[in-house]
């Protein structure tokens, strides 16, 4: 039989987004009959995202809690009534065989019912930390793929699978595509090139340190690929006019900016992370401060603390950045260290490993 039946929940954010989206990618290919239902958070950026991937989305009416008292807070216990009571027409009307969790407010309600009704359910948990919602929801499900070790103290140990995290599949492919990379951005194949990601929207203080270093990167003959953000493109856009740096509000061409790189700054949200490993150039995080229970100094000091990659918080950048950022420039054996460390954190197979447990439990 392979007209299964499968709902993926998962949103809020990109990295809960794309996984969802890979995961069902993936059983598309190997169940062409299969269908699928997607259920996020009704007013986030799944509603958009996953009918461009190709998939059908509802949507429900929920939010995270806040940490203080607000009036969003009050209005949670009557969201999650009504979310449960959503979800649970859904499961009736669409009766998936398998019930599929990527983390994000709406997948809460759906697997709790889904896991009530005794439906076969798997989360993958992103972070080296897990959210809430995962946590609360690691008792019930019948399997839990991670992406890093040491989750057995936040989940039931002989439920979690070591799996990774799902990546494009593009990025298998850069270290191939160096010149291809270097070519399309227009770079000096001799002159070092740093990369700097701060996130889809931007992120502001990386922002602030790139621009209070140009000169240095100048001098160290540096040239810089700035992907800057929607949000700052047009307060930083004039620095296109300096020779060694380019300005960009986005990247669509995520392959050939890693493949151009030789040195990146970036964020250290879980899904970064993984395509870092995989991506295997030195790496300096810089994680955002303002996530949820701190998750991304999380993530980036479980991949620093394997020496294979420098994690500088906010608070220590201006003490810190510019003599780590020389050192790393001028030492070609501290890259090349930095490289194979974090090269051999990748999980490569993520996606299909994550499949192969989902197949498991059609087999139940």
């Amino acid at each position: 039989m392979s007209n299964y039946k499968f709902i993926l929940s998962g949103g809020g954010t990109g990295g809960h987004i794309y996984p969802a989206v890979a995961i069902a990618d993936e059983l598309k290919i190997r169940y062409p009959d299969a269908e699928f239902l997607f259920v996020g958070a009704s007013d986030r950026m799944e509603m958009d995202k996953v009918p461009q991937a190709g998939y059908k989305i509802e949507g429900l009416w929920i939010s995270g809690i806040q940490r203080k008292l607000t009036i969003k807070n009050m209005a949670f216990p009557f969201k999650l009534m009504s979310s449960l009571l959503r979800s649970r027409k859904i499961i009736k009307s669409f009766k998936p065989d398998v019930v599929i969790g990527t983390g994000g407010f709406a997948s809460g309600p759906l697997l709790q019912v889904a896991t009530s009704k005794k439906i076969p359910s798997l989360i993958q948990e992103q972070n080296s930390y897990p959210g809430i919602t995962n946590k609360l929801l690691g008792k019930k499900v019948n399997t839990i793929c991670v992406a890093y070790e040491g989750l057995e103290k936040f989940f039931p140990k002989e439920k979690i699978k070591l799996t990774g995290n799902p990546i494009r599949k593009d990025l298998l492919e850069v270290k191939s595509k160096q010149i291809e990379g270097k070519d399309a951005f227009k770079l000096i194949h001799s002159k070092h090139t740093l990369l700097v990601l701060g996130g889809s929207l931007g992120a502001r203080r990386i922002n602030q340190l790139i621009e209070a270093n140009l000169e240095t990167f100048k001098a160290q003959n540096v040239q810089v690929i700035w992907q800057c953000g929607k949000l700052y493109y047009n307060q930083y856009k004039g620095y296109n006019e300096i020779d060694n740096v380019q300005v960009h509000a986005f990247l669509n061409t995520m392959d050939l900016a890693y493949a151009a790189a030789d040195v990146i700054i970036s964020r250290a949200g879980a899904i970064s992370v993984s395509e870092l490993c995989i991506v295997g150039k030195p790496v300096i995080f810089i994680p955002s401060p303002n996530v949820a229970e701190d998750h991304q100094t999380k993530n980036a000091k479980a991949v620093a603390d394997k020496n294979a990659a420098i994690l500088i918080r906010e608070k220590d950048l201006d003490s810190d950045f510019e003599n780590q950022f020389s050192e790393l420039i001028s030492n070609e054996d501290n890259r090349k260290q930095l490289s194979k460390s974090i090269r051999a954190l990748a999980l490569v197979n993520a996606t299909n490993d994550i499949v192969d447990e989902v197949e498991k439990l059609l087999k139940k």
